[in-house]
């Protein structure tokens, strides 16, 4: 399989370092665009045997799919600017935040797309990844996808495409709202007196055994909770001042603010 990837930034790069990993596809079969002149000599030096291009230069990409990662708000603006031809086998990618397949297909004029959303975590291998498919396309053919979203972490299949902007609050931005806590927390330990270096230690080995605990236990998230929480103990002091300020409460509302910036992003 031959990929370009129209918007090498963050998402786009991890991207093609997990597919060139597991060697699902050559480093000559990669096709990086770039919007940035200055940044190709940086992209050269991780990707050597791979193309590397600006928007401005290229003129045709050879290639069975294309990874449209440029930012949402630059979408209508690229389609209106680039100026290479899809062919009619070639399949689309688009892991932009909100805009939906109808759209894609429509300024793109091609109706052979599949849309996903990754997280930050997939730098790592350890992302997971929402994704639905336009109409047309085949099984062998999502099969494809699938196994290269999985190169990346894990992927679920949705039905329906509305549910994505749902998985980009929740797990594409989710990361930002994990660091935020961790945070909030680490400087909390400094305003009690705890070394900054230590604070951070204490605390991101304590969301590493929660996490595991959570992945390895059959309690349910309130027993979890009630296992550290003794009456009368500090766990609940703490429990209580966040009840009190409707922490639980504002944390939904800016995952739900987010569901709906997504689908403004649509236009």
């Amino acid at each position: 399989m031959k990929i370009a990837i129209l918007g090498a930034g963050n998402m786009g790069l991890s991207f093609s370092k997990s597919f060139l990993k597991y060697e699902l596809i050559k480093p000559e079969h990669l096709h990086l665009i770039t919007r940035s002149e200055s940044k190709i000599s940086k992209i050269a030096e991780e990707f050597p045997k791979s193309r590397i291009s600006t928007f401005e230069e290229t003129k045709e990409l050879d290639a069975d799919l294309i990874i449209i990662a440029v930012k949402p708000q630059d979408f209508q603006h690229f389609t209106q600017n680039f100026e290479f031809t899809i062919r009619e086998n070639q399949m689309i990618l688009s892991i932009m935040a909100g805009i939906k397949i109808e759209k894609i297909q429509n300024l793109l004029n091609h109706p052979l797309v599949v849309r996903a959303m990754p997280n930050s975590p997939t730098l790592l291998g350890m992302g997971i990844t929402g994704y639905t498919a336009a109409e047309g396309i085949s099984f062998s053919q999502l099969i494809s996808i699938e196994r290269l979203l999985n190169s990346t972490g894990r992927s679920v299949y949705l039905e329906n495409e509305d549910l994505l902007d749902g998985v980009t609050a929740l797990s594409g931005s989710g990361p930002a709202y994990f660091y935020y806590i961790v945070d909030a927390m680490i400087k909390a330990g400094v305003e009690m007196g705890i070394e900054e270096n230590l604070s951070k230690l204490f605390v991101q080995q304590t969301m590493l055994g929660a996490y595991h605990l959570i992945n390895n236990s059959e309690k349910s998230l309130e027993d979890l909770i009630k296992d550290v929480a003794s009456k009368g103990g500090t766990t609940e002091a703490a429990l209580k001042t966040f009840e009190d300020n409707r922490f639980k409460e504002i944390l939904k509302s800016g995952i739900l603010n987010a569901e709906k910036r997504a689908k403004e992003l649509n236009g």
